[in-house]
């Protein structure tokens, strides 16, 4: 199998970036310094410690972070020294469409947990949420988590995400 690039010379497109631990919002602010656009994706979670209650804002997907580059960008963003490197798909340096990312963008928008009984639903069954912010997201249910939690695989990103879904905005779609 022959490794493939998807970095254009003209073209800007997304890939996927893996840093350092806990570095995420290190490595947005360099890439920013250098007029890269980048996104990472985050979560508001609130913890309650035992004299104080905090809000935070933390990665949704820990070490990832996403580019939008051409050729030329290829290796200063790898000069970043919280990156560790660029995700590969099987040694593959696939770029990630467009619409997964706003995928993402919506996922992280997301700010209410939502119970669900996913009854009548199966691993591998094709999904698609029909409600609520994340309307339109379709994928491939992996496992049920929990009575509330099912995993939906986004292949491109190579990555699962754990949403919590009511299943009437859920319905299974053709194969």
């Amino acid at each position: 199998m022959e490794a493939e690039n998807h970095l254009h010379e003209t073209e800007y497109r997304w890939f996927a970036i893996y840093t350092r631990y806990k570095r995420e919002k290190i490595v947005l602010k360099a890439l920013q310094t250098l007029g890269i656009e980048a996104y990472l994706p985050l979560q508001k979670v609130t913890r309650v410690y035992t004299r104080k209650v905090k809000k935070l804002e933390i990665p949704l997907i820990n070490c990832y972070l996403f580019v939008k580059i051409v050729k030329a960008n290829y290796i200063p963003v790898l000069e970043i020294p919280e990156v560790v490197r660029f995700v590969r798909v099987h040694k593959s340096l696939i770029a990630i469409p467009e619409v997964e990312i706003n995928i993402l963008r919506r996922v992280a928008g997301e700010l209410d947990a939502v119970e669900s009984e996913p009854l009548g639903y199966r691993p591998g069954d094709q999904v698609e949420i029909i409600g609520g912010n994340l309307t339109g997201i379709k994928g491939k249910l992996v496992h049920i988590q929990a009575k509330d939690k099912v995993v939906v695989d986004l292949d491109t990103i190579g990555y699962s995400l754990i949403m919590e879904i009511d299943t009437k905005w859920l319905r299974k779609t053709a194969k």
